[in-house]
């Protein structure tokens, strides 16, 4: 029986390293947070340790398994999905790896309870200051990145492909989650930009992000291509009126 209104949702491919001491550091928050994973069928064990953990935490850990690989935002809608069925008022997302500090969870939630819909755990509010552990190379590209997106959205929010995101329920019923295109970290931005276009209020919460130190990372050329050019797509649907 669902008991909280707040659920986060962790999508997980090959996160046995991370993934019991993800589970026991959400369960530990202060604040009363349920946790849906999202396996898409990791081969190392992911989600067998997730059921595994569901005896320890009844009611409050979640799975959702899918049988392949399909990408991110997939994965994420498909939480979204699940999370809409139920009760829950404000929803989450975040990474496996640890590079989302667990402990801000709350500040999110707390944000969207009181003046926002939608609130961005912000690696560059501020500028570059708050990335731990990456290259200065892949730092700067990844903030220039963010730049760009600016730039050609109208977006005014310094962390667009943020990952750390928690949304007012009504948000995720309104952007039409069934129609984002977008598979990789372009999905990050569509979501901001249909929340912007719809009219709802985002805020930013200053994070700081710490690369993985266990797993390997999912981040391929072909997810950096389609957030580079996905914006553009973006920006001419919204002004023919297709988006």
């Amino acid at each position: 029986m669902q008991t909280v209104p707040y659920l986060v949702i962790i999508p997980t491919y090959n996160e046995i390293e991370n993934i019991e001491r993800m589970v026991q550091t959400v369960m530990a928050l202060p604040k009363k947070i349920d946790l849906l994973i999202v396996d898409d069928g990791s081969p190392d064990g992911t989600g067998s340790k997730v059921k595994e953990m569901q005896t320890t935490f009844q009611n409050r850990l979640h799975i959702l398994e899918r049988t392949e690989k399909n990408g991110l935002g997939t994965a994420y809608i498909a939480g979204f999905h699940w999370a809409l069925k139920r009760d829950y008022q404000f929803i989450c997302e975040m990474d496996c790896d640890f590079s989302h500090p667990v402990d801000q969870l709350p500040k999110l939630i707390e944000k969207c309870e009181s003046d926002a819909d939608v609130c961005v755990g912000s690696r560059y509010v501020g500028g570059v200051v708050n990335v731990v552990n990456w290259p200065m190379g892949r730092v700067l590209m990844s903030y220039y990145a963010s730049k760009y997106v600016q730039f050609i959205t109208g977006l005014n929010i310094a962390d667009t492909t943020a990952g750390f995101v928690c949304y007012r329920r009504n948000v995720l019923e309104t952007i039409g989650i069934d129609d984002i295109k977008f598979r990789g970290y372009a999905f990050q931005i569509e979501m901001k930009f249909r929340s912007k276009r719809k009219g709802f209020t985002i805020a930013e919460h200053p994070i700081i992000f710490t690369d993985r130190t266990a797993g390997t990372s999912k981040m391929s050329t072909k997810i950096f291509r389609e957030a580079l050019f996905g914006v553009l797509e973006l920006k001419l649907k919204s002004l023919i009126g297709k988006l």
